[in-house]
């Protein structure tokens, strides 16, 4: 049986991650605070909120399709680890040649859930 996901708001504009439908993989991560990413540059933008991932799993931060699509927009260093329990945030590539303007509230990515094999290394 799973067990829910804890999560924590940390920034009073934070908002609680959200699924687009029932059968979506991954919930819709939101900009806690307004940022400016310089044409062809990239942002660190915070989400506001803080997440107990399972163990075993990690965090999946990943574009979202429309988000990116529109906006010229992709998603880097994308993995939150089960022992983190820091405030979430976005690495963001601006490809466009006009700054990109987030909004307190806007949709910027999207984290999935994935199980991960935990097993050792062995040299052989």
């Amino acid at each position: 049986m799973f067990t829910d996901i804890e999560v924590c708001k940390s920034h009073p504009n934070a908002v609680i991650p959200t699924r687009g439908s029932a059968q979506a993989a991954g919930w819709d991560l939101y900009a806690a605070e307004a940022h400016d990413i310089d044409a062809r540059g990239k942002g660190l933008v915070s989400t506001g909120i803080r997440i107990a991932i399972p163990a075993h799993c990690y965090g999946r931060v990943a574009p979202r399709s429309g988000f990116s699509w529109n906006n010229h927009v992709d998603v880097g260093a994308g993995v939150v680890d089960s022992d983190f329990r820091g405030v979430v945030q976005v690495v963001l590539f601006n490809h466009k040649a006009d700054v990109l303007r987030i909004k307190a509230g806007d949709r910027i990515a999207q984290l999935i859930i994935e199980k991960i094999d935990m097993r050792e290394l062995r040299e052989v």
